[in-house]
């Protein structure tokens, strides 16, 4: 909680900061700083986040340079929770260091409202090749770069809450394999099911669930998910709190009750630790970022899992269809970038249609453009995947599954991993921790200037 309100002060400086001194003090160059030349090549830097940006240094810019030779591309990876307040500090800085910035989902609404980032339709229109095709971004994943109007971001990795699942372990327990239409009330039926003894000790050694259950600002989207898919939403289109009710206590509810068909300690997992059991085979299921497919089923280095034993689908359904969760990485071109023709010619490049099949072949990372989930994948795992991730999106899209989309999110999110952490270790009941969560996060709403 120290470092979460440490993040909050320093984020809250940056803003006192920006009221007071505007936006940036440079101007960017008509040309846009152009494309470099062999003798005279242009540099541009771009802050990423640390769990990425080698692979991105090692593996895309050589790749985009085979393109671009005369454009030297920079990458400086940030630990995620000091990237936040980093990428502000860049943002309201009176010079440059960064000409493209990466922010995760519910960061942009707080980089956008900086003014350090350029409108990438408009203000760099000249700049945008022929064949870009906006329209042909799936919406879900193109609006966490929206802002008030703007396309301030680019979606340059995709990401969704979806369900993995072992298919040794559903075969053993004799359960027949969920799709996108299996429920919350059928999947709880199958979960004692999936607490197995598969070595015959008479002890289980397989349990039916890992995901994030300690605090995190990632574990309330679980129970942000299941509240979605049964019609809720956190805030209403007026900005205030309502899901301080039985809905939203029976989505809390729905991950505590997880626990009882996790492994043992489960109550302290984030990240790593649900992934490591799933990728050991020690549980059924795992309701995570699809990111990890890769790294989870291909992957050798990795997983001891194959191919044909890991699969994917949404989250269980509720009332209005099936779950998911959107965790789109955008990036955008700083306004006071001295280099914004290079900037957004790097950026064109990883979210084109070339360049997303060639990120998805080599990567992993998942497309947001519907030629590309539609058309033939660049290698035959990524076909169940892409059909994952394309019914991911339309739950997205009708549910409404996303954080907040304010420049608060961030804060938000830290009330809400909180109160969940309450009520999973036991200290509170759901329904207390539930309304806890409506009344602080009421209070910073107001405090913020938004009508409670």
């Amino acid at each position: 909680m120290r470092r979460f309100l440490r993040l909050g002060a320093v984020v809250t400086a940056f803003g006192l900061t920006l009221a007071g001194c505007g936006s940036s003090t440079t101007e960017a160059p008509a040309d846009g700083g152009g494309l470099g030349t062999a003798e005279s090549p242009v540099s541009i830097r771009v802050i990423a986040n640390d769990a990425f940006a080698k692979q991105w240094q090692d593996q895309l810019v050589p790749e985009f340079a085979k393109k671009h030779p005369n454009i030297k591309v920079t990458v400086d990876g940030v630990p995620y929770n000091d990237q936040l307040a980093k990428s502000m500090l860049e943002l309201t800085s009176p010079t440059a260091t960064y000409d493209v910035i990466l922010g995760d989902d519910p960061w942009f609404p707080q980089l956008a409202k900086t003014g350090g980032l350029v409108d990438l339709k408009t203000d760099l229109a000249k700049f945008t090749d022929a064949g870009y095709a906006w329209d042909d971004f799936n919406p879900s994943p193109l609006a966490a770069g929206q802002w008030d109007g703007h396309q301030y971001g680019v979606p340059v990795r995709s990401n969704l809450l979806l369900m993995f699942y072992n298919r040794e372990l559903y075969k053993k327990a004799k359960v027949a394999e969920p799709t996108s239409e299996t429920t919350w009330e059928q999947y709880f039926a199958d979960a004692p099911k999936l607490v197995q003894d598969t070595d015959g000790d008479g002890k289980p050694d397989a349990w039916a669930v890992g995901t994030y259950f300690t605090k995190d600002p990632l574990t309330p989207t679980i129970w942000q998910t299941v509240l979605n898919s049964n019609g809720g939403r956190l805030l209403d289109d007026d900005l205030k709190v309502s899901f301080d009710d039985d809905a939203g206590v029976k989505a809390l509810q729905t991950q505590i009750d997880l626990l009882k068909y996790a492994p043992p300690g489960a109550s302290t997992y984030q990240f790593n630790e649900p992934l490591e059991a799933f990728r050991q085979g020690k549980v059924a299921t795992m309701f995570m970022w699809g990111s990890v497919y890769k790294g989870t089923a291909i992957d050798k280095a990795t997983t001891t899992l194959s191919e044909d034993q890991v699969g994917i689908t949404t989250l269980p359904a509720g009332s209005a269809g099936p779950g998911a969760h959107r965790g789109i990485w955008s990036a955008g071109v700083a306004k006071k970038s001295a280099h914004q023709a290079a900037a957004w010619t790097f950026l064109q490049w990883v979210t084109s249609k070339e360049g997303e099949q060639w990120v998805g072949a080599n990567l992993g990372t998942f497309p947001a453009r519907d030629s590309t989930l539609q058309g033939t994948p660049p290698a035959p795992w990524l076909k169940p995947v892409y059909e994952a991730i394309t019914k991911g999106y339309e739950a997205i899209s009708k549910g409404q599954m996303w954080r907040p989309r304010l420049p608060e999110s961030d804060a938000v999110q830290q009330i809400l991993a909180l109160q969940t952490s309450r009520a999973m270790s036991g200290q509170a009941p759901a329904k207390d921790a539930v309304h806890q969560a409506a009344v602080d996060i009421s209070a910073l709403l107001k405090s913020k200037g938004y009508a409670q």
